[in-house]
Parts: C-alpha cells; structure tokens; sequence
C-alpha cells in the first residue's frame, strides 16, 4: 500500500471536510443575516398548532442548514419557559425535514463551479461595505465551499477503489443482512455523534458513494443512523436545563429512534421503491472520459433521506400529544418549581445571533412586566396605612429578580458582540444592554422610594393627606409613562420619542410645582426634618424613573 498515496487522500478528505463545515457554516451565518427578521417572524409565530410548528421548524431549520441547532434553540426556549413541549416536538420534528435541504443544494450539479464560486463571491464579501451585500456574499461564498469540499472529498475518495484492503474493509459495511443492516445505521449514528453535524457526514456520505468507494444501499442505511447521532447534540445541551427542556430533548431522540427502528425491518423495501422516485437507479455507473462515475447517486442519497424524514412525520404528527404524555411520565416534574434562567441559554443560542436577539428582547419585557406589578404594589403600600407584608417582600424580590435578568442578558448579548454579526444585530444588541440597564435602575429607585416609606412606618410617622395624594399622583403619571415606552419596546417602535418629551417635561413640572410646594411649606410650618427629608426623596426617586424611562426611548429611537 502506498503511504504518500494514503497522505493524499487522507489531506484531500479532511481538507474538503474542513472547507464543507466551513463552508454550512458561512452559509448559514449569511442566510440568518438576509433571512434574519423572517426567522424572527416564524419564531414568533408558533403556536399548539402541530402544522404551524411543523412549518417553521422546517424553514428554520432550511435557513440555519442544521437541525442540531434548531433542536438546541428549541431545548432552550423550552428551558426559559418561553415554549411548551407540544410546541417543541412540532419544531423538532418540521426541523428533521428541513435538514435534508443541505443534501438538495448538493444535488444542484454545479460542484465545478464550487471553487469560482467561493473565489467571485469571497472577493465581494471583502471588499463590499453594505451590509446586505456582505452577508448574501457570504451565504453564496457558504455555498461554493460546500460544493468545493465536496468536490475535494469525492477527489480523496477516488483512489480508494483501487486498493484492496480498503474495498475489502468497505465490503464489511454492506447491509444485506439484518446484522449488516444495523452495523451501517450504528456506524452513521457514532460518526454524527461525534462530528455532531448531519449535514457533514451525508456530505460524506455522499462523497464516498459518488465514487463507488459504497454501494447505494450502503449510504442509505448510514442515512438513517445520522438520523439517531445528530439528536446527541440537543442532548448534551439539555444537561442542567429544566425538566420540561429535558423532555424536549428526550422527544427529539425518541423521535428519530423509533423512526429508524420501525423501517429497519422494510428496508429491502425501502431501497427498492425509491429508484421510483429518483427515475433511476442511483447506483447506475457512467463512464465519462474513461472514469468510472455514478453521477445519480447524490440525488439518490437526498431523495431517501428527505422521503425518510417525511414519512416519519406524517407516521408521528398525530401521535405529538401522546408523545408529550410520555416524555412527562419518562421526565416527572420535581417536587419543587423549577425557575427558568437566561443563563442556561447562552451556549444553546450562539450559533444563531437573531434568535439570542429576540430570546434576550422577550426578556427584556419580562423585565417590564416584572417593573409593572412593583408600580402596582407599591401603590398599595402607599395607599393603605395597613400595609402587608407579603406585598412589600415581593417588591424586593422582583427587585433581585430584575437584577440577575439584567447581568444574564449583558453577558448574554456580548457572547455574541464579538463575532461576525450584522450591523443591525450590533445596534439591537447594544440598544437592548442598555435598556435593560434602565429597567434594572428603574427597579432600584421603585425600592428607594419602599425603603424611604417604610422608614418613616418604623418611625412613627405618618405622611399627611396632601402629601400622600401629591404622591400617589405622581406615581400613577410615571407609572403610565413606563407603560407607554414598555409598550414602543414591545412592539419597536423607535418614533415614540417625541411625545415620550412631551410627557416627560410634564411630569417634570408636576414634580417641580409638588418640590416647591413642600419647600415653601417648610417655611411657614414646622415639619418633622424625617418627613421633609423622607418625602423630598420619594419625590426625586420618581424624577429619577421618569429620566430613566427617558433614556430607554432615546436608545430605542438610537439618539443614544
């Protein structure tokens, strides 16, 4: 056996592997960046529909050109709370068809063109300063890689059919018996597991069976094990997550295993009725220029694998509400209530910027749903002289809350301010640290003001009628104020600025016209120095949230 021979394939095959992940993973970076605000759209569209979630987990997957990815998003959504298992499953499986668009795009026959591909669209990509042109170069430049790594992996696997000790290992791997049969889908399953991409190893696959180096039948049954080794990546990622998460992550590989394990036994069957499909057998030898080639085979690999993926969709769809009632006897719920935290989210949701955008924005309003009830029960506080103590321990815990939401949403957006993210994504990024900054600081004054009540409550002393009306008056105009601006940062809309000013300068002097009325009391009446220090403070701290809630539309209009 030649060594240097051996050298070069080994270089050609791990070098084209290199370029064709590189290469999904250029195109998925551009095709989120030109799709971006579709993927947010369909994300927020899922509903309990099983067909609706069907759908986007398809087209999100077909954007994202990998269904680990989406089965991880999934897993940490579920994890946050922000979708139900019934919602994930419906995902999980739409996504297992939009998966096999990776093996369509390579059915396309334009692999000569990978390279002069790569090297046209590389050159606009480095030199265009649009943004739009950037990332559509780089999806296209994705695109040549893919072909191009292919093309490499084909030219490495080439020479194998001509040495024997690897045809006769090759010939071990046939699945022309149950026990054949089951050693492919393992060995599929093992090298998805490790590479934890689908998509490379039918590149793979694809590469060797377009040689001859495997037989169609071959390259099927290592298909359908792909389909059991890429759920390990949505499992790993479940790992200290919530049950429900847990759960969602279960299904996925539930899923996928049964789908193997009931066509296992029609698989005679199965590679017989697909060259129907394909309008030929796949495994045909041409002979082109005096090389043997097998120019039907790619076609033939994507049409089981999609069909595959099909059937089982259509074979489990009815039974997603029965699948749920198993995950949850498999994965019972704890004895105590799980919280959800962001932070569990971080590492599930970088490979995809526009969905930590929009996962970190529904916390954000989180954090404004949070701000709305402390306005609620602070009013109560101040209302009632017969205060309970239950409200006032849930102002300072929704407080804390707010503060671990904050810093996890920071550290949450820069993970992904350090790489290559469009200019859009940067500004919402930045926008959304600095309005959950605000919210954050919002919160500390709403307890400055509880702390300052309470104190005078500890002393004895009693605000005065006016002065209670005076600040109950002014909290219900700050109070409306932060729901107008929560709701411009729920819906984005950035032109709210205008009249967020003019609501603010009457809030302004209101605040002044109560100030100077105390103060010119202070004069002619003896007031106890506690209360006039007390209540000057409550009257600043709501000042101080109205600046803030200020601030937060100015970073939404960008003036900031």
């Amino acid at each position: 056996m030649d060594a240097q021979l051996i050298l070069e394939m080994l270089f050609n095959v791990i070098g084209g592997l290199s370029v064709f992940l590189l290469g999904m993973h250029n195109m998925s970076n551009g095709m989120q960046a030109v799709a971006g605000e579709k993927m947010r759209q369909l994300i927020n569209a899922v509903t309990n529909n099983r067909f609706m979630a069907l759908g986007v987990g398809f087209l999100v997957t077909a954007i994202i050109q990998s269904s680990s990815v989406t089965s991880v998003m999934v897993v940490g959504f579920v994890n946050a709370g922000l979708m139900t298992l019934t919602q994930a499953l419906g995902i999980i499986m739409g996504a297992n068809v939009g998966t096999t668009v990776t093996g369509w795009i390579l059915v396309l026959k334009i692999g000569k063109y990978g390279l002069p591909t790569l090297g046209i669209a590389g050159l606009f990509y480095l030199f265009s300063k649009e943004d739009r042109v950037r990332y559509t170069s780089m999806m296209i430049m994705g695109v040549g890689m893919v072909f191009f790594g292919l093309e490499l992996m084909k030219q490495g696997f080439q020479p194998i059919r001509e040495i024997p000790q690897f045809i006769d290992l090759f010939a071990r791997f046939t699945p022309d018996t149950a026990l054949g049969l089951m050693l492919c889908a393992a060995t599929g399953a093992i090298v998805t597991a490790i590479v934890q991409s689908s998509s490379a190893t039918v590149g793979i696959a694809m590469g060797m069976a377009a040689t001859g180096v495997i037989t169609y039948e071959t390259s099927v049954a290592l298909v359908l094990g792909m389909n059991v080794g890429t759920t390990i990546t949505a499992f790993l990622a479940s790992l200290g997550t919530t049950t429900n998460a847990k759960r969602a992550a279960y299904g996925h590989s539930i899923f996928n295993i049964l789908g193997v394990l009931w066509i296992l036994p029609l698989f005679p069957l199965y590679v017989k009725i697909l060259p129907a499909i394909t309008g030929t057998y796949p495994g045909t030898m041409v002979m082109h220029n005096g090389v043997e080639t097998f120019p039907y085979m790619i076609k033939g690999i994507a049409v089981a694998h999609t069909t595959f993926n099909i059937i089982n969709v259509i074979v489990f769809t009815p039974f997603v509400k029965q699948l749920a009632g198993l995950l949850v006897n498999l994965a019972p719920d704890k004895p105590f209530k799980e919280e959800a935290h962001l932070t569990n989210l971080d590492i599930r949701m970088l490979e995809t910027p526009i969905m930590v955008v929009e996962q970190s924005h529904k916390e954000i309003l989180n954090m404004g749903e949070n701000i709305h009830r402390m306005h609620e029960c602070l009013r109560d506080v101040i209302s009632n002289n017969d205060v309970s103590e239950d409200l006032i321990k849930k102002i300072f815990h929704r407080e804390e809350v707010l503060d671990t939401i904050q810093k996890e949403i920071s550290t949450f957006l820069v993970n992904i301010l350090s790489g290559d993210i469009p200019h859009h994504l940067v500004g919402e990024a930045h926008m959304q640290i600095r309005v959950a900054d605000e919210y954050e600081s919002i919160s500390d004054a709403i307890t400055n003001i509880l702390k300052l009540y309470l104190r005078l409550r500890h002393e004895g002393i009693t605000l005065p009628e006016q002065k209670k009306k005076d600040l109950l008056e002014l909290h219900e105009l700050v109070a409306s104020y932060f729901a107008m601006v929560d709701s411009a940062i729920a819906e984005r809309k950035p032109r709210i600025l205008p009249k967020v000013r003019i609501e603010g300068n009457a809030i302004t002097h209101r605040f002044r016209e109560m100030r100077n009325s105390h103060l010119h009391r202070i004069s002619s009446n003896k007031i106890d120095p506690l209360l006039s220090v007390s209540y000057i403070n409550m009257l600043n701290n709501y000042r101080r949230i109205r600046d803030h809630i200020l601030n937060i539309a100015e970073a939404l209009a960008g003036e900031k």
